[in-house]
């Protein structure tokens, strides 16, 4: 089996036609490292090679499914990164080589043609969020939460699936206000094919799998491919390439730059918590104010 740092992906032992890849960072809430990315995209590649693999179940070791990027360390240091620049000016083509890349990679869980069922308990929150939504279906234990609560500043869904999952006047809902929705309502409103009882959600997914299992891997890949050409024709690949590029804005506009100013001095818990408590988020000229007294306190 592949030996990876951040995951580790096995034929079931009972179910050999289903793959079980999970994302293996529990002490960090499975949180998107550098090495994730890449780890996914290989790991899909190893069960797209295997001819006994006809479905492909995500899911996360310990409290949930992905709690996004691994960025409180990042976020609080005055560190250069491709994405989170501290040299001016900000180059905007290393920021989106590097999103359009992690991207791509968890792009691989909808391009490669077997069947991906996320299985999310817990949090699959902003970048985990991205995770789940690359795959094609989402079974979600009730209490569980999905949502991308950057959008409230300091983040743009690079997948851009949220439009296509759930349709325009839904999507906005979430993007303008940076909720999280249960497994339950992400039921009602579509975005989940299942959400039950966290006790009965192994059960439930791997039912799924099984019966998605039994079909011969050629029509489940010929199934696959003519439902994904039609997000392909509305434009999907074009509405990532805007979203990874307004990604990279977001950190670096005046709104982000007093988020991370403010992360790195009362910490990225206390900027987190601002942002999702629904305070009015500084903007413009008082964002540009707040960032000169912030940097000449730690001058």
């Amino acid at each position: 089996m592949p030996d990876f740092s951040t995951l580790r992906i096995a034929a079931d032992p009972a179910h050999p036609r289903i793959a079980r890849l999970l994302l293996n960072r529990p002490e960090r809430l499975n949180a998107i490292s550098m090495a994730m990315p890449r780890e996914i995209r290989a790991a899909v590649d190893w069960a797209v090679a295997n001819p006994d693999i006809h479905v492909i179940v995500v899911e996360g070791a310990g409290k949930g499914f992905c709690g996004g990027y691994d960025l409180a360390e990042s976020a609080e240091a005055m560190i250069d990164h491709p994405c989170q620049q501290e040299k001016t000016p900000w180059d905007p083509m290393v920021d989106y080589a590097f999103m359009k890349q992690n991207t791509e990679d968890f792009m691989s869980l909808w391009r490669c043609p077997k069947p991906t069922i996320a299985k999310v308990h817990g949090h699959a929150v902003a970048g985990g969020s991205d995770i789940a939504l690359c795959c094609d279906l989402l079974v979600m234990a009730e209490d569980a939460r999905i949502g991308y609560m950057p959008t409230r500043v300091w983040g743009c869904p690079s997948t851009a699936m949220w439009t296509f999952r759930l349709g325009p006047l839904r999507a906005k809902q979430l993007m303008f206000t940076g909720d999280t929705l249960s497994g339950r309502e992400a039921a009602d409103w579509g975005l989940a094919n299942q959400a039950v009882p966290l006790a009965q959600l192994e059960a439930e997914t791997l039912a799924l799998a099984e019966r998605i299992a039994g079909v011969p891997s050629s029509h489940l890949a010929m199934h696959k491919m003519v439902v994904n050409q039609v997000m392909l024709n509305m434009g999907l690949e074009q509405t990532q390439m805007m979203a990874n590029v307004f990604d990279g804005i977001t950190r670096h506009n005046p709104e982000g730059l007093w988020f991370r100013r403010y992360a790195q001095q009362q910490g990225f818990k206390a900027a987190v918590e601002w942002r999702d408590s629904g305070r009015p988020i500084p903007e413009g000229d008082e964002a540009r104010e707040l960032i000169r007294q912030m940097e000449h306190k730690t001058s």
